[in-house]
C-alpha cells in the first residue's frame, strides 16, 4: 500500500514508522519542514512540505496512487477538509482523520468519514481505568461509542444458547473464550461452563446488560 499521512507530530511519525515496518510505503505532509526531523534518518519515505489540503502538495506526496489517508495535524478542520478532498476529489478509499471535537467528529462520521475524537476517546480510557465499574473492558471504537467488555454470568445460564442470552439482554455476544481460546459463536452455540463471554454494548445499555446476564434465565428461580 501507499500511505499519505497529514501531520509530523507524534502520531504523525509514529504512524509513518508502524506504516514503514509493516513494507508499505509513506509520503508524509507537514507546513513545518522541521516536524520531518522526527521521523529520523532511517525513514525511507517522502516528505512534503505543506498544506495538506492543497490538491498539488498532496499529488506530490502520490495521492494520486493512494490506497489511503490519515489526516492527523493539530487542526480539526485541516484534518476534514484534507480528508474529504483525498476521498472526494483522489478516490481514496480508506480515509480517516483526528478530530478533537467530539460534536464535530459525530458530524463527519454521519458523512462517512472515520474519525478518531482522541479528546473523548483518552479520557474515556482514563476514567475506566480509574474508576472501574465492574466490567472489563477490552476495546473501545475510536468515537467512544461502541465497547466490548466482559460480562459475568450466572451459573443458570450455563447449558443454555448464546442466542438466549442475547435475546435477553438487547446486546451481541462478540466472542467467547472456552479454555483460553477465542471462540466465534454460532447458532447453534451453548454457553459452557467457565466461558468468558465479551459482547458488544453502548454506554446506555452496559448496565442492563450486565445486570441481566448477573441474574438467571427469565423463569428459572
Amino acid at each position: 500500500m501507499h500511505v499519505v499521512i497529514m501531520g509530523c507530530g507524534r502520531v504523525g511519525s509514529t504512524l509513518a514508522h508502524s506504516l514503514e515496518s509493516r513494507g508499505h510505503s509513506v509520503a508524509v505532509i507537514d507546513q513545518d519542514a522541521d516536524a520531518f526531523r522526527r521521523l529520523g534518518p532511517d525513514f525511507a519515505g517522502i516528505t512534503v512540505t505543506g498544506a495538506g489540503f492543497d490538491g498539488e502538495v498532496l499529488r506530490q506526496a502520490g495521492i494520486e496512487r493512494a490506497d489511503a489517508f490519515a489526516a492527523v495535524s493539530s487542526g480539526d478542520n485541516s484534518n476534514i477538509i484534507s480528508a474529504r478532498l483525498a476521498r472526494e476529489t483522489f478516490g481514496v478509499s480508506r480515509v480517516a482523520a483526528r478530530i478533537y471535537d467530539q460534536r464535530r467528529a459525530q458530524v463527519y462520521e454521519r458523512l462517512g468519514i472515520p474519525t478518531v475524537a482522541t479528546v473523548r476517546w483518552t479520557a474515556d480510557r482514563m476514567l475506566r481505568h480509574l474508576v472501574p465499574e465492574g466490567n472489563v473492558e477490552i476495546f473501545r471504537d475510536p468515537t467512544s461509542t461502541v465497547s466490548i467488555v466482559e460480562v459475568p454470568t450466572h451459573k443458570d445460564w450455563i447449558g443454555r444458547p448464546v442466542r438466549a442470552l442475547e435475546e435477553a439482554t438487547g446486546a451481541r455476544v462478540a466472542y467467547l473464550s472456552r479454555f483460553g481460546i477465542g471462540t466465534l459463536p454460532t447458532t447453534s452455540s451453548v454457553v459452557q461452563e467457565g466461558d468468558q463471554i465479551f459482547m458488544l454494548v453502548t454506554d446506555d445499555i452496559v448496565a442492563t446488560v450486565t445486570s441481566v446476564a448477573a441474574a438467571p434465565p427469565e423463569g428459572v428461580h
